[in-house]
């Protein structure tokens, strides 16, 4: 779980934008939506197929 510790003086925007971006960097949002669904195994599969072929070019 993200969190963050609040600083002095430390304006509440601030302490949002940094913890959505924590959150963002974590992928809890992401993951949250790709849960909501049951996802059949085809689409699983096209799905961590992707991810391989996205990550593959990425070494390059």
């Amino acid at each position: 779980m993200a969190d963050v510790v609040a600083g002095d003086n430390e304006s509440f925007e601030s302490l949002l934008r940094r913890f959505s971006k924590k959150v963002q960097q974590a992928g809890i949002l992401s993951e949250a939506r790709r849960r909501e669904h049951f996802e059949k195994p085809s689409d699983k599969r096209k799905r961590k197929a992707a991810k391989r072929r996205k990550s593959a070019r990425a070494l390059r």
